[in-house]
């Protein structure tokens, strides 16, 4: 299951500095706009001590965690939607996204330029946000333009419920309230999914502080992107992105002495992947043996037949049943044999809705 989470910010707040964290990789960051032309991409694993331990208990020849990709995109600046700066190159980018992890600079420091002359994360946050409404505005002016008369003509039903919908998402963006706040039906949601509407995609805001604050990370700006992502039910993740890159190239065992040293038990990363993870409704089951031990990605509410189409196609058309233990069962009975003595071991057919942590073998005939 390919996603993609995709960082956007204005020029010079981080972002590609947290990108070279995040991945490892070098790519340009330099202190000036428009260092990062074309979207650099990225794949993630995401942090799970759990496979840690199966991997301990069946040494297997393959070890895959499961991931994700982060797209890093071009500084945005004033205007976008109206071609300024790298304009709908940044826009087209961030519609290819699952979600947005959106950098926040929340540190002063008169070495580094901003673009706007001064921090202010709330002026900076709502920048991109309207720039993201505005070209939001657009695709659905333009289409209402195209169906409207059709629907009022011809009274076609889907017609009609597409015009019902985009004039509703209209009205919160002109309120300023994202799409991803209106509380949209199974069929609305369905009508619009194919816009990849820029303001309808879950956002995280990163909170980029200096080193010297990771132990108590609230400052004033921290707290003011507190409590404007609150009241749109955002997260917010709390980070030095030039310390997270320096400790992205450590060892494991140097890595958690900087941590210490820094006051902080969990590296900002880890904490920003899952959340991440979480937002885009994300959960993970296994797969498990000698030969390989590995994690899926799926969607909270996908069944045992969807769930076993990742893997592989002819799974899900020759869906016979799914032979299933949980993790916690696997680690208190200590071994498979002793889960099935257990009656832990459970049959499953096609409508199970696949959980958190399942470990399964999938029975198929095509």
């Amino acid at each position: 299951m390919s996603l993609t989470a995709g960082i956007v910010g204005l020029p010079n707040v981080g972002k590609s500095t947290l990108f070279n964290a995040i991945t490892n990789q070098k790519i340009l960051a330099e202190n000036y706009p428009f260092a990062t032309i074309e979207p650099n991409v990225g794949v993630v694993t995401v942090p799970d001590e759990r496979m840690n331990k199966l991997k301990d208990m069946y040494c297997p020849n393959k070890f895959i965690p499961t991931a994700y990709e982060f797209t890093d995109i071009a500084g945005l600046v004033k205007g976008a939607s109206k071609g300024e700066g790298l304009g709908n190159k940044f826009l087209s980018h961030i519609r290819e996204t699952d979600a947005i992890v959106e950098v926040v600079r929340c540190f002063d420091d008169g070495k580094i330029i901003h673009v706007e002359g001064d921090v202010d994360p709330i002026r900076d946050i709502e920048t991109i946000n309207l720039e993201l409404a505005i070209a939001d505005l657009d695709i659905i002016n333009n289409r209402l333009e195209k169906v409207s008369k059709k629907a009022r003509t011809t009274k076609n039903k889907d017609d009609l419920l597409e015009v019902e919908t985009l004039e509703k998402c209209k009205k919160s963006l002109e309120e300023n309230k994202p799409i991803r706040q209106i509380q949209l039906s199974e069929e609305e949601q369905k009508v619009i999914k194919s816009y990849s509407f820029l303001t309808q995609k879950p956002i995280i805001y990163v909170a980029n502080i200096k080193e010297e604050e990771l132990g108590n990370p609230d400052n004033e700006y921290v707290n003011k992107v507190k409590e404007y992502a609150k009241k749109e039910n955002s997260k917010v993740v709390s980070l030095c992105a030039q310390v997270e890159e320096e400790i992205s190239e450590m060892t494991e065992e140097e890595k958690k002495e900087m941590l210490e040293a820094v006051g902080i038990e969990e590296s900002g990363l880890n904490k920003l992947i899952t959340a991440t993870y979480d937002i885009l409704g994300l959960a993970t089951y296994f797969t498990v043996g000698k030969d390989e031990v590995r994690a899926w990605t799926f969607k909270k509410g996908m069944n045992a037949k969807q769930c076993a189409g990742i893997i592989h196609t002819d799974f899900e058309k020759g869906f016979i049943r799914a032979e299933v233990m949980s993790y916690d069962d696997l680690i208190e009975c200590g071994s498979e044999l002793k889960v099935k003595e257990a009656g832990k071991a459970r049959l499953e057919g096609k409508e199970y809705l696949m959980q958190d942590g399942d470990i399964c073998h999938f029975r198929f005939n095509v």
